[in-house]
């Protein structure tokens, strides 16, 4: 037996007879009823967020945080999206050739090939009298796009001497789905707008120079969009007649792309055909919709749309690989005037998979931004995919490159968990995942010298306070721990250590998920996670809202983990920070006036700067700082250091003194319970022994008081600090031994056992023996035996042991008449016999545990005080 157990024994609670060959009852306190307890306490309230914003009304600067509102129009958007300008100032060429004039310029770089810009299309309209739609859109009509590029016939065989012959994407093409070029020339009068053309194939000039030319086909509904045009598209021609090899072969236009080896003009050509006959005729629906100004033009709008984005994807014309992208861009930029949040809603998200950039890119994202910060949109986000985009987007954005865009993106994520079933939503598309793979992104812009720094630290106030609200869903742990993001958090909250916003909203997210044991493990196996905690309770002790948390958080590693009582102990300035909370919000606190609700103010529509405010969030710190001590003074090799630390009995004496019940009971009661647990420990240099007289007389309060919590939590104290001869003198001069008796007629076998403890060491002294008798304490006891016995063996070894004391000397004969004897012996012989004691427990593993605890708690003491009564009655 080592130096330290020997010591609990010879000093440990409810003090008996010492005898080697039985269990005391302090070993029956410690070890079966865990006389050194945790504590419990209710999480912090999250407030509501009201106000969909980026940032909080005092957070942050205001001159170096993005704004919340802004306007947004189709002239603020660049097409074509190209690549942004280098900013390097060219010389001027000294030779400047003729250039053909760019119709319509590649919005991507990296592009393929490009048709040549030849000059403007011979056939286009010009754009008069064009009424009163051309005023619908400030930044000009939906379908006025450049035409195509008709390249020369030198052009097309440079190009195809520089194409690959192999590996080329292709459209399978139908001999009766190619128009001809007379209609081609889509109809534009009245519509102020410019034809697209397209290159005739060789049968079609064949045709033209012979005189005869393909006969028009009827009108065809369109397959994907189910709208039907008349006279810009043929759709058909001849059978039997087709444009190369094959021409009696009859196919889907455009059902199919594959790999052959086919020319880069011929797949721009082929291209071409797709944009006239299935992209074009959808852009004219939109700008007639949009003209037209009828009442189901928004619903209208967004099929089309829809429609428009399916006929992209069935071509693979998504992303940049589609050569008119910039005109599709332009006509899409302009519907955004119309200021429909769910037709801007359907653009954004075709936008988004057109994959812009740069300034559209921002431009969107705000815009989207905008929509969400009215809850009345939420509904939209619900029946639209938009959320996969955004999701898409975080994953594979560079946060060095778009980093604003990045910011709203995750400010609209940040708006849209705060509805219920939008957050479901956001969990089941794996948010939590994109949310850690943004923050590992974000890492390297975490240095405080780097440029990106300031909006690295915008994001992460967004992306945490996601993450706060997807921690409210018990479904989100398993995530959290399968993706590492309790880690991550912490990573963050070393890099951001000075940001308010940043470590509030992570300090929210560890306060929810440590009530849980599974989270609550990896949190306390992080490193460094103590010192971390410990670093920021010092560097922002005056920002409540934080520091509660994180003292929640510390309360719950502390209650789960041993480990985690010696890591947070044993961290870096722990006691000195710890203290320094416990005098500053103790000093703050003044007490309110008499009248004073004891029902905390209400949550949500509580002022700032009402003086009672102040009050309740000092005492909600204390009791979750008292918390942490009580949690941490378990461990054997902390609560002795505890036990001696003058400073703390100090503040805690002073806490009993000066605090009511009536104000402040869970202070209290948790600082009782701190008290009961550093009183267990009896070494010289424990300040609670030495002033155990002090604590008593500051116990009464709490064991007089209507509070059932206090009262228990007081009995506990006076069954550790009655092995002193001086208290057990207190209790008796002020009659606390009545209160004690009386309560083993409580129903609670915990308020019984707890009674039972402080008499067991009061039976030790004569003179208490003799008073304890008189009080008729023997007779409640055998009455608390009878009752509780078969359901609680470690309560009826104990009442055994108080029974065995209080005979001690003058046996039973000089407290119990011959009835109460031959009862007590009746009921000890019954329950002496392991089948009659038994038979009341039910199920395999409680009856081990009962049978287990009856034989070690109850049989041995039972059995000498039933040879003491016997013999005496013989």
């Amino acid at each position: 037996m080592s130096s330290l157990e020997r010591k609990r024994e010879k000093h440990s609670p409810f003090t008996l007879n010492p005898d080697p060959r039985r269990k005391t009852s302090a070993e029956i306190v410690t070890e079966a009823r865990h006389s050194l307890r945790t504590l419990r306490t209710q999480r912090p309230f999250t407030p509501r967020d009201n106000h969909r914003q980026l940032f909080g009304e005092t957070s942050r600067t205001q001159d170096s945080r993005p704004p919340s509102t802004f306007s947004l129009y189709a002239r603020n958007f660049e097409v074509p999206d190209s690549r942004p300008g280098s900013g390097t100032r060219l010389s001027p060429l000294e030779h400047k050739p003729r250039l053909p004039v760019a119709q319509d310029e590649d919005p991507d770089p990296v592009s393929p090939m490009a048709l040549p810009n030849p000059p403007s299309d011979p056939l286009e309209l010009k754009r008069g009298a064009v009424g009163a739609r051309a005023r619908l859109f400030r930044a000009g009509s939906l379908t006025t796009l450049p035409p195509v590029a008709r390249p020369t016939e030198g052009s097309l065989r440079r190009e195809r001497q520089n194409c690959k012959s192999d590996g080329e994407i292709g459209v399978r093409e139908s001999v009766n789905s190619v128009s001809s070029p007379e209609q081609r020339e889509l109809s534009a009068k009245g519509r102020g707008m410019r034809a697209l053309y397209v290159e005739p194939t060789d049968r079609e000039r064949r045709d033209k120079d012979s005189g005869g030319p393909s006969k028009p086909a009827p009108p065809r509904t369109n397959s994907v969009s189910g709208l039907r045009f008349h006279g810009g598209v043929d759709s058909s021609i001849r059978p039997g007649e087709g444009t190369g090899a094959g021409a009696g072969a009859r196919t889907e236009l455009g059902t199919e792309l594959c790999n052959g080896d086919r020319p880069a003009s011929q797949e721009a050509e082929d291209e071409s055909v797709v944009w006239n006959v299935k992209i074009f005729p959808l852009l004219q629906e939109l700008e007639s919709i949009a003209a037209g100004g009828s009442e189901d033009a928004v619903e209208r709008l967004c099929d089309a749309c829809d429609c428009l984005h399916g006929a992209l994807a069935e071509q693979g014309m998504l992303g940049r690989r589609c050569r008119k992208r910039a005109g599709l861009l332009r006509a899409l930029f302009c519907l955004i005037d119309l200021n429909s949040a769910q037709l801007n809603l359907q653009l954004a998200k075709l936008t988004l998979e057109l994959n812009v950039s740069g300034k559209n890119l921002l431009n969107i994202c705000k815009l989207i931004f905008k929509i969400s910060r009215s809850e009345s949109n939420d509904i939209l986000f619900q029946n639209n995919s938009i959320i996969d985009s955004l999701l898409c987007m975080l994953r594979c954005e560079d946060v060095c490159v778009s980093g604003e865009a990045v910011l709203y993106c995750v400010g609209t994520l940040k708006f849209l968990s705060g509805n219920s079933a939008l957050l479901r939503l956001l969990l089941a598309k794996d948010c939590v995942g994109v949310a850690t793979l943004l923050i590992q992104k974000l890492h390297p812009l975490s240095q405080p010298d780097h440029t990106q720094f300031t909006i690295g630290g915008h994001i992460h106030v967004q992306l945490t306070a996601t993450l706060r609200n997807l921690a409210d869903l018990p479904e989100s742990r398993p995530l959290f721990i399968s993706h590492g993001t309790l880690a991550e958090l912490c990573l963050v909250l070393r890099h951001h250590h000075g940001d308010q916003d940043i470590c509030t909203n992570i300090a929210r997210v560890f306060s929810k998920l440590s009530s849980y044991s599974e989270c609550c493990l990896v949190l306390a196996q992080t490193p460094g996670c103590y010192t971390l905690f410990i670093e920021l309770l010092s560097k922002h002790q005056w920002k409540q809202d934080l520091v509660v948390r994180l003292l929640f958080t510390l309360g719950n590693l502390t209650s789960r983990s041993s480990e985690a009582r010696k890591h947070l102990f044993t961290a870096e300035g722990c006691m000195s920070v710890l203290l320094g909370l416990y005098h500053t919000y103790h000093g703050r606190w003044d007490p309110p006036p008499a009248h004073t609700p004891r029902t905390p103010p209400a949550r949500d529509t509580c002022n700032p700067c009402t003086p009672f405010l102040g009050w309740w969030e000092s005492k909600d710190v204390l009791v979750k700082l008292v918390r942490v001590l009580a949690n941490m003074s378990i461990h054997p090799a902390v609560g002795p250091t505890l036990a001696a630390n003058t400073d703390l009995i100090h503040y805690l004496l002073n806490t009993l003194e000066l605090r009511s019940m009536q104000e402040s009971e869970e202070l209290l009661v948790n600082v009782a319970a701190t008290i009961n647990n550093l009183s267990f420990y009896q070494e010289d240099s424990s300040v609670v022994r030495n002033r155990g007289l002090t604590v008593a007389k500051l116990l009464l309060k709490l064991l007089l008081s209507s509070s059932i919590d206090g009262m228990l939590e007081a009995t506990h104290v006076f069954g550790n600090l009655s092995q002193s001869r001086e208290v057990c003198d207190f209790i008796i001069q002020n009659n606390v031994y009545q209160f004690m008796v009386t309560l083993l007629d409580s129903k609670s076998p915990d308020v019984c056992f707890s009674a039972c403890g402080v008499l067991t060491n009061l039976a030790l002294n004569p003179p208490s023996r003799t008073t304890l008798t008189q009080e008729g304490a023997h007779t409640k006891l055998a009455d608390c035996l009878r009752d509780f016995g078969p359901v609680d063996w470690q309560l009826a070894g104990l009442v055994c042991q108080t029974l065995w004391n209080l005979t001690e000397e003058g046996g039973t004969e000089t407290v119990m008449n011959n009835q109460e004897r031959e009862a007590l012996l009746e009921v000890l012989t019954l329950y002496l016999n392991e089948e009659d004691a038994l038979q009341w427990t039910s199920g395999d593993d409680m009856r081990d545990f009962h049978r287990l605890c009856w034989e070690l708690e109850f049989l041995p003491v039972a059995k000498r005080l039933r040879d003491r009564i016997q013999t005496q009655t013989d």
